[in-house]
């Protein structure tokens, strides 16, 4: 093999393979959970609520398809360890600890820093559905009356024991479950020496997210409500507008990093 060219099966052909697959499993298998999702979202948002996203390590990036991008919606507010740190209920080194994840006192923490109202819905990603602050967050929420939609893998949380003292798994808390359908490790494609590469969960979390927005986009538009979704700060008029939106919810939407 020379430089620049890599051995078949270990090129890009085979991630864009993989990722195709993980998204036809979803198509396949998952619509019933989204529109159930879906409904949950639409029905929050009409009713004055608003969708509250969580996810740590990289599952964050299923709650910033949620929260806070063009093309979502205003009425969302985003749920991230970080924010401990920035608002003051935290150090950096209590946060940057990969314990941080499995602690249920840094969920208890979160949650009081954010004005959380019963008719809001809550989007909880966790790709292995046993970290302690996911299942956590996904407890107080239902403790406290939310709905609460799990995106997560099935296969993976089956072959994994919690951390949360209770011994529960993040769909176990869930009232509609969304199944990204990866593999146990979350990586699709094995080195020969056994370790794993091209991990989906990025994507499919994206693709799953992007479903349930825009069906709900569809539900509230066939009850004739109003749809208020962010543009972005980057095209003309962009920034004005979505402030004016953003002053409608006050601190229930927290603003977050640029």
């Amino acid at each position: 093999m020379t430089e620049g060219n890599p051995l078949s099966g270990y090129d890009q052909a085979a991630a864009v393979r993989v990722m195709r697959d993980a998204v036809d499993r979803i198509v396949d298998s998952q619509r019933d959970a989204v529109s159930a999702a879906a409904l949950l979202c639409a029905d929050a948002l009409a009713s004055g609520g608003i969708l509250q996203a969580f996810g740590t390590g990289h599952s964050q990036s299923f709650a910033m398809e949620i929260a806070g991008r063009a093309g979502g919606f205003v009425a969302a507010n985003k749920l991230a360890l970080k924010q401990l740190v920035m608002r003051g209920a935290a150090t950096p080194d209590e946060i940057v600890n990969p314990q941080a994840e499995r602690s249920v006192e840094f969920a208890q923490r979160l949650w009081q820093l954010h004005d959380i109202a019963q008719a809001d819905v809550f989007l909880i990603a966790s790709n292995s559905g046993g970290n302690a602050a996911t299942v956590e967050m996904a407890r107080l929420a239902k403790e406290n009356g939310n709905p609460v939609i799990a995106v997560t893998s099935m296969n993976h949380t089956a072959a994994i024991t919690s951390t949360h003292p209770s011994g529960s798994r993040l769909f176990e808390m869930a009232d509609v479950v969304v199944d990204n359908c990866g593999v146990v490790g979350d990586c699709e494609i094995a080195l020969p020496e056994g370790t794993t590469i091209t991990p989906a969960s990025t994507v499919t979390g994206a693709l799953i997210a992007q479903m349930i927005v825009t069906e709900t986009c569809g539900l509230l538009l066939a009850r004739g409500a109003e749809v208020p979704v962010l543009t972005s700060v980057n095209v003309s008029e962009g920034k004005a507008r979505n402030d004016a939106l953003e002053a409608r919810y006050g601190t229930r939407v927290m603003k977050n990093e640029p």
